[in-house]
């Protein structure tokens, strides 16, 4: 019988959650890497068995660590991302030029069909691709080095490449997002991109043409349609239908449009989640009440999720990265808040129930099935 392992990066470590088919029961493993940083943890749809993690510390910088055997053993990979090329200043808050710098690896993209494919987004706004099951790593700069990155800025949360998109059918085309410079594709496999932000709009920018400068969030896509993406920004949740050339606003009767992730249910293109919070400034969720919403009508409505869920007293929130949907017959979703919690729902989010509880801040989980 199949089953499910849930990777969950935390502020002070990972931990392997598992259960069989039905996934009534639990087991937790870990933490591997206690009181480090892992920013994000993902799983080759080749092999589950194969991991990626980013590692990151203070002290010892950044490092990535692989298992070949779904987390029973791990071996550092190499970590030092080097930026290439000469691709002069961006601007810093104030709007003053600042050099670019290497931070951390936000998030690990396997590719669909090679095993030692992946990629790595990272802040400030550089992706990276290992075609050696992550030894080595070559930057592709065409993206930083597009004639609009001068102009790109820092979110609240640094300047980071935090979502990764390996288009399904189409080898050459790939989507990313950064905060805050916003959603850009390439359909050459990263020589160049173009920026695909037309019919966002934000706050603080007064061209509503403006072709980079949106606090993207995060960004969602179903296999079988490739050009149907789903956005939640800063304010707002967003759709396209034609890979990203324009996009409508679909936040509807959304109780607030501010959150950070979304997910696409694995069988139902049209069904989505988002996790609202109270505001940019209030990062919890609303009233005290814990709710998923899910629209089953690709945005034009939606419903408010809460069976198993806190209703009161409750202010945690969700981060970006930190929800995740299984490819079982009764899709299961799966989120981590900042208080610890990891909720799962083996019924598509009609019911929830705590996996686990008291772990650190959750950065991001990853969902896995198993054969």
């Amino acid at each position: 019988m199949s089953g499910v392992r849930l990777l969950v990066g935390t502020r002070k470590g990972l931990f392997i959650l598992t259960s069989d088919a039905s996934r009534r029961d639990w087991k937790v493993d870990g933490p591997h890497f206690g009181g480090w940083e892992i920013y994000h943890a993902n799983g080759s749809p080749v092999d589950p068995d194969r991991i990626y993690v980013s590692q990151s510390g203070g002290w010892f910088g950044q490092l990535i660590q692989r298992s070949d055997d779904g987390g029973a053993t791990w071996q550092q990979v190499d970590h030092d991302f080097a930026y290439s090329g000469e691709v002069g200043d961006h601007l810093w808050y104030d709007g003053t030029p600042r050099p670019w710098e290497f931070k951390r690896i936000w998030h690990l993209e396997p590719s669909r069909t090679e095993l030692d494919v992946v990629y790595a987004g990272a802040e400030d706004a550089a992706l990276y691709k290992s075609t050696d099951g992550g030894q080595k790593w070559v930057e592709l700069t065409g993206l930083r080095t597009h004639a609009s990155a001068p102009k790109w800025q820092p979110g609240a949360g640094g300047m980071c490449l935090h979502t990764i998109i390996l288009d399904p059918v189409d080898p050459d085309r790939i989507f990313v997002a950064i905060s805050a410079a916003g959603a850009f594709r390439t359909d050459d496999g990263g020589v160049t991109w173009q920026p695909i932000n037309r019919g966002l709009q934000s706050e603080g920018i007064p061209d509503p043409d403006a072709e980079v400068g949106h606090c993207v969030h995060r960004i969602a896509q179903h296999p079988s349609r490739p050009d149907t993406l789903f956005m939640q920004k800063h304010w707002d949740v967003m759709r396209t239908d034609d890979a990203g050339d324009n996009w409508r606003e679909i936040s509807g009767d959304l109780p607030t449009d501010f959150g950070f992730p979304i997910a696409v249910h694995a069988h139902e293109p049209e069904t989505i989640y988002v996790v609202p919070i109270t505001s940019d400034s209030l990062h919890y969720v609303m009233d005290g009440k814990l709710r998923v919403y899910r629209s089953r009508t690709g945005g034009e409505q939606w419903e408010p999720l809460t069976v198993g869920l806190p209703q009161e007293h409750c202010y945690v929130n969700v981060l970006r990265d930190a929800m995740a949907v299984d490819t079982l017959d009764e899709c299961g979703i799966y989120f981590g808040t900042s208080a610890g919690q990891v909720y799962g729902s083996a019924d598509s989010g009609d019911t929830w129930k705590a996996l686990v509880s008291d772990l650190p801040p959750i950065c991001s989980v990853e969902a896995l099935v198993l054969p």
